[in-house]
């Protein structure tokens, strides 16, 4: 069906999109209110219009779906700002590390906890996924498997000491496995057009 206001006129993308953006710095400024000038409004405008996009493509094509600004904006949920969160937390880690993120890929892997081997599993299936999507031009297959990795992601986050860790090794490994997961993220919502902030 035609989106249209409460006043039945059709909505233009236009100004869908500036809504989406404006509602976006709404949550933004609510979630983080040391974003300000410039950095706010690009992180407005990528979390705004990445949440209509993510909407239209993680919905299977021959389904109808409910165009709903709170679901759309949420930070949880399969959405493309939970999405975006994830990969900004990540950035916050390595910000607080300050180390070579290039370095890790020497990283030996270590796995001692289920979170860890659950976030591996999903980060390994990736390539299988992004094969399946483009063959039977499914986008919302790739968004339900990003929307997996960001879940994984934040068990492991919230399971796993990364910085705090006291093994080196271990300490590298579960930075080897955010900076995977970040990749993967970055490169899935980047295949959709939408961008990923280092800030949210």
């Amino acid at each position: 069906k035609v989106l249209k206001s409460r006043e039945g006129e059709v909505i233009k993308l236009h100004d869908l999109l500036n809504e989406a953006i404006r509602r976006a710095e709404d949550s933004i400024n609510e979630k983080n209110p040391e974003l300000v000038g410039s950095e706010r409004d690009v992180v407005a405008r990528t979390v705004g219009i990445g949440a209509v996009k993510y909407a239209d493509l993680s919905t299977e094509r021959t389904k109808d779906y409910v165009f709903d600004w709170e679901r759309m904006l949420s930070f949880e949920g399969n959405t493309a700002p939970y999405l975006q969160y994830a990969y900004a937390r990540i950035s916050s880690i390595f910000s607080k590390w300050g180390g070579e993120r290039d370095n890790l890929k020497e990283a030996k892997m270590i796995i001692s906890k289920p979170e860890e081997l659950s976030l591996s599993r999903r980060l390994v299936e990736f390539p299988t996924v992004l094969d399946d999507t483009i063959s039977s031009y499914s986008p919302h297959k790739l968004c339900t498997h990003l929307h997996s990795i960001a879940s994984s992601f934040a068990s492991f986050y919230e399971n796993c000491n990364i910085l705090r860790e006291s093994s080196g090794e271990i300490a590298r490994s579960r930075l080897a496995l955010c900076e995977l997961t970040a990749m993967e993220l970055r490169l899935g919502l980047g295949l959709m057009g939408i961008g990923v902030p280092e800030r949210m």
